[in-house]
């Protein structure tokens, strides 16, 4: 509960932060041991310190919302409640009261009361703390007043702010699951034998590695719909899947058979000619590759995996220029990507620029180390670029 404490920190706890008038000396001892003790968190300490504090001085709003934040730090809400709005009688202006009062509500699971104190810590404060823990409760309150599509939006909005924020991730995780759960099930009551169910199905199976499911599934669409675009990639992926698990060359085959068949079907499909580029690389095939990524970046110019795979399979055919190139657009789309850097390190490498070529390394080896080790492929839109296992830049 650090975070609620702040939503009141750094504009109260300050020696002149008000004017003590009665018992101004004990007044005094009572505050300094109460900052003190909230500074090293003895909030038991602090507590009973700005409860004397208050009844000195009962007219001093800045000790109500002191108070305010250490009950709600202990959790006890109604008492976080009444001595917001003491404060707020006393002194209307003082700033950040109504969000510590949305929160203190929610945790009540009293979100009609929260809500509007809630949203207006969300989209109006600019502290960037408020704001967080006014969307997260957010998350909560929507769903129980049935606004999942407010729900939705609001962890749209947390993901952008707090890409890397692992709270914020499980909890807006757990409202994309719910949301689609709830979409799909009404899909399945309201059609169920319908192509957009099957499709749901099959990427359901897709999704699970349940292979013969999906291809089942996906083929069963084509029968209904032979020239349904998407469902030919969907089943080059699976088949592609199978590959990587069994390593069987009739899969990577009949994934490469797929990819082709989507772009007969839609030949604007980006992603089925990049797959096709992969299996080209793999293969050694490298100026088939390039001509198919070359093709792809130049009708999707932001396509930083495509940009990637390009700069490759340059540098396989000894063009590091020109993967430089690509490779310093890759990274300006996508500065992460630690296989863009690795890349960049051989073409600075093979260029004879040893400082370009340390900075590089440095990068992507930061960059590695930060990376999840075992992130599913299928969870990726495309295929990902890959470095070799030992390879050394």
């Amino acid at each position: 509960m650090k975070l609620a404490l702040a939503l009141v920190f750094g504009s109260i706890f300050l020696p002149h932060a008000w004017a003590l008038q009665d018992n101004q000396e004990e007044a005094a001892r009572y505050a300094e041991a109460g900052q003190k003790a909230m500074a090293s968190g003895q909030y038991a300490e602090a507590r009973q310190n700005f409860e004397q504090l208050a009844k000195l001085e009962p007219n001093i709003a800045e000790v109500h919302a002191t108070l305010a934040a250490i009950y709600f730090k202990e959790r006890e809400y109604e008492r976080t409640i009444r001595e917001v709005r003491t404060a707020q009688k006393l002194k209307p202006s003082l700033p950040r009261l109504d969000s510590l009062l949305g929160l203190a509500f929610a945790e009540l699971d009293q979100f009609d009361e929260a809500l509007p104190l809630l949203e207006k810590g969300f989209h109006q404060t600019a502290d960037s703390e408020v704001r967080r823990m006014c969307g997260l409760q957010l998350l909560r309150a929507y769903p129980a007043l049935r606004r999942d599509s407010d729900a939705v939006e609001t962890s749209l909005t947390l993901n952008k702010l707090y890409r890397d924020d692992p709270e914020v991730l499980y909890h807006t995780g757990r409202i994309y699951g719910i949301f689609a759960y709830t979409v799909m099930t009404k899909l399945k009551d309201t059609a169920p034998g319908s192509i957009w169910t099957l499709q749901a199905q099959g990427e359901l199976h897709e999704a699970q590695n349940e292979y013969e499911e999906a291809i089942f599934t996906f083929r069963h669409i084509l029968e209904l719909d032979p020239r349904r675009p998407g469902i030919h990639h969907r089943l080059g992926r699976v088949y592609l899947s199978r590959f990587r698990e069994h390593q069987k060359p009739e899969d990577r085959e009949a994934a490469q058979r797929e990819f082709q068949a989507e772009l007969t079907t839609d030949p604007r499909n980006g992603n089925a000619k990049y797959e096709l580029a992969n299996i080209q690389t793999d293969l050694g095939n490298l100026a088939e590759a390039t001509n198919l990524y070359e093709e792809i970046v130049e009708r999707f110019p932001d396509f930083e995996e495509a940009l990637v795979g390009l700069g490759g399979v340059y540098l396989d055919s000894h063009k590091p220029a020109q993967a430089l190139a690509v490779l310093e657009r890759a990274i300006k789309l996508n500065p992460k990507d630690d296989v863009a850097w690795y890349r960049i390190a051989r073409a600075d490498r093979a260029t004879g620029n040893r400082e370009a070529q340390l900075k590089a390394i440095a990068t992507f080896q930061e960059l590695s180390k930060a990376k999840p080790q075992h992130k599913p492929v299928a969870d990726e839109e495309v295929t990902p670029q890959h470095i070799e296992p030992g390879a050394q830049p």
